[in-house]
């Protein structure tokens, strides 16, 4: 059945939908493109860091100044050209077929982060944004990972109490007011995080204000150690 899928529907490339071998991912030229996160990386949320690494848990300078509630954090590819472009293909252009290479590049870059038995829990969206949107992009990330690393996945652990607004165009300090209280734990789901190792689970980091906020949520319900990784990173060059 796949076979007969795949001739049909053969895989095109996630980017620029030029067609692909195999079942999906990225064409050679926008491959060679790609800002990748490999080597050097901030131990607390992945961006890439100059120099070599040498086995460190190094910070970036956004991670040193900002209280990070979260341990370990890793992102698979920088905010920029192809990174962005895929990041809002998801997000907005119902690709749905980008989060399963996503997954692939994310399941490299958590490994050193990733205990036995943590559990992913996606980035929750408000129901009124689902209406909208009809998926929720952060869960789509969430599942395909699972599916990748054999991890559980507890999609309706959190919840966004109320809608209010995006992220988009605010400054720092409002960004963190924006989300105070806003992500909880689900009133009954929640209780599944209690003494658990998690891993929060986002297409994009720019402030970290959508994590932290996650983070403290996953706390409250009880979960032992959070960690977090994302799609893409905004991130300063290096």
């Amino acid at each position: 059945m796949q076979s007969l899928v795949r001739a049909v529907y053969p895989a095109q490339c996630a980017s620029c939908g030029e067609i692909v071998d195999g079942d999906g991912g990225l064409c050679g030229a926008c491959w060679r493109e790609t800002r990748f996160v490999l080597g050097h990386v901030c131990d607390t949320c992945g961006t890439p860091l100059p120099g070599e690494e040498d086995g460190g848990t190094d910070q970036c300078d956004d991670c040193m100044h900002i209280a990070r509630p979260w341990r370990r954090g890793r992102t698979a590819l920088t905010y920029d050209g192809i990174g962005r472009r895929l990041v809002l293909g998801l997000k907005y252009a119902d690709r749905l077929d980008i989060a399963r290479p996503a997954a692939r590049w994310m399941a490299r870059a958590i490994e050193p982060i990733t205990t036995p038995g943590m559990v992913i829990v996606p980035i929750p969206s408000h129901w009124t944004r689902m209406f909208r949107r009809r998926y929720n992009q952060a869960a789509e990330i969430a599942r395909a990972l699972g599916r990748e690393t054999g991890m559980a996945v507890l999609p309706n652990a959190l919840i966004r109490a109320r809608g209010g607004e995006t992220q988009g165009g605010k400054n720092f300090d409002a960004r963190f007011a924006n989300l105070v209280g806003v992500i909880q734990p689900h009133p009954k789901k929640g209780a599944d995080l209690a003494g658990k190792d998690v891993l929060i689970v986002d297409d994009v980091m720019a402030s970290g204000a959508t994590l932290g906020a996650a983070t403290e949520a996953t706390y409250v319900a009880g979960a032992r150690v959070v960690c977090i990784a994302t799609l893409a990173r905004v991130a300063k060059d290096t």
